[in-house]
């Protein structure tokens, strides 16, 4: 499980293709120091399996069902890419809930320096499918990175990103029409597999807003 806070920006140094796998090697130079091969780190918000340790970098390996369903699509060598390894139990859940399971890829719209402040807009344009477990002040992981939804707009999500968050994640890179990796909240999927039609429950709308919901 991960957070969602940005522990290092990595940098694809290869991708190897070999039939239907492809092997993709990231520079790391504080992250590298606690892996061990079999380690899960989160890549860009995609849970991978470090496989190859060396002492600048690691490699992962990408099924083909990565490579499709995730904004892995667009990277090369030169690419950044958010970097985070798991929470430890005796840490901080600084961001929220983030499993590393992509549900969809995104396509940014806009990102734009606010011009009466310091911050920026980061608006991307989300699968119709998900809009429905997007909220207003809700969470939603892009790219690996934890965000609040600050905008709604039919399909369109817009998020404020303060410099800090800019200047430690792959935000910087990303250009208009950029595919990025979407993960929604997991207790908002629960909770309506919960209140679905069919499922016996003892669930009301009620009882969640009594518990903060």
């Amino acid at each position: 499980m991960f957070t969602g806070i940005i522990e290092e920006v990595g940098e694809v140094a290869n991708i190897t293709h070999h039939k239907h796998k492809r092997r993709v090697t990231i520079t790391s130079s504080r992250l590298v120091r606690e892996l061990k091969p079999g380690d899960s780190i989160s890549v860009s918000g995609v849970c991978l399996t470090a496989v190859d340790i060396a002492k600048k970098g690691f490699s992962a390996d990408l099924a083909q069902e990565t490579w499709d369903r995730t904004s892995f699509s667009r990277i090369k060598p030169g690419s950044l890419v958010n970097l985070e390894l798991p929470v430890r139990a005796d840490g901080r859940l600084g961001g929220h809930i983030v499993q590393g399971h992509v549900d969809g890829i995104g396509s940014v719209r806009a990102f734009e320096k606010n011009t009466d402040a310091d911050d920026y807009w980061l608006t991307i344009e989300i699968p119709a499918g998900l809009s429905r477990y997007a909220v207003l002040k809700g969470s939603i992981c892009i790219e690996g990175i934890s965000l609040t939804v600050a905008k709604l707009d039919g399909i369109n999500v817009s998020v404020a990103i303060i410099p800090h968050t800019v200047r430690a994640t792959n935000l910087q890179s990303l250009k208009n029409g950029d595919p990025v990796n979407l993960e929604m909240d997991v207790i908002a999927k629960y909770v309506e597999k919960m209140m679905s039609p069919g499922k016996s429950s003892n669930i009301t709308i009620e009882k969640l807003v009594e518990q903060g919901f």
